[in-house]
């Protein structure tokens, strides 16, 4: 419980270490804008022709009497978008973090600097092109890990009582999990981690990136309140990174907690 409090903290000290650098804040919410405005033109789209989908993929309906057909198909079409909506908030950081590669790794080396004790962050020393490369074939490993688990928490929605109850609440914690993996992935990168490692060292600690990710992802349920949040969030994951890699903050940083949370976890 402790650690789960200790996810949450992080969350905030990320919102505030940004509302303290408005710049860096600035920068960070360009990409969220960008991502925000093909994802509502996608979701309208499947919004307008969604039913014509359905009715294109089921034509062993057509002969069905009324209003069985139109139940059945009108049921599919609200499964369709409910579906698309998933993808988009699984997806969404995934992407705001593939355009915004170059601002993001800005913004996350500056939290280091702000807080190491030497004034300095960790560098890939990687080119740009191959630290793009690695973000897209990593993020897309991890859609693919998310899509997968949608699929089965979409199946088990259909249990009596648990898929109206249970099965929402664990939705929410698994896509908590991925979106701290994709947010704290800015900066293990550049300490050389792997996706492997990654997950290795988030599933570790546990109830401490459910603390952090679970009211992200209650959160980013509203697009436009995740655009506004994207900056601070990767903030938060770059002061917890550090936390799981048991690195020293500085005593007066932002990131400081005023007592020793990190364990001697390594990659």
């Amino acid at each position: 419980m402790r650690d789960l409090g200790a996810g949450f903290r992080y969350l905030l000290r990320g919102q505030k270490w940004v509302g303290r650098h408005g710049r860096q804040y600035g920068f960070g919410l360009l990409p969220g804008l960008i991502t925000l405005v093909l994802y509502v033109g996608a979701l309208v789209a499947l919004g307008v022709w969604g039913e014509d989908v359905v009715t294109w993929a089921t034509p062993f309906a057509d002969d069905w009497s009324s209003p069985w057909d139109g139940v059945f198909r009108g049921l599919l079409t609200a499964v369709l978008f409910a579906l698309g909506l998933l993808l988009a908030v699984v997806t969404f950081t995934a992407v705001t973090l593939l355009i915004g590669q170059p601002f993001y790794e800005s913004l996350s080396e500056a939290v280091d600097r702000d807080v190491s004790p030497d004034g300095t962050a960790p560098e890939s020393g990687l080119p740009l092109w191959r630290e793009l490369w690695i973000s897209a074939r990593d993020s897309l490993r991890i859609v693919v890990r998310a899509a997968l688990w949608g699929v089965l928490l979409f199946a088990a929605g259909f249990i009596p009582f648990v898929g109206q109850t249970a099965v929402p609440v664990i939705g929410f914690f698994v896509t908590g999990f991925f979106l701290t993996e994709e947010l704290t992935a800015v900066a293990l990168q550049r300490r050389g981690v792997e996706l492997r490692s990654r997950l290795a060292l988030l599933r570790s600690r546990r109830t401490l990136v459910w603390g952090f990710g679970t009211p992200l992802a209650v959160a980013f349920v509203v697009p436009f309140v995740a655009v506004f949040l994207m900056p601070g969030a990767v903030a938060g994951a770059t002061l917890m990174a550090r936390d799981l890699l048991g690195e020293e903050d500085r005593a007066d940083g932002d990131g400081a907690d005023g007592e020793q949370t990190a364990q001697g976890v390594t990659a």
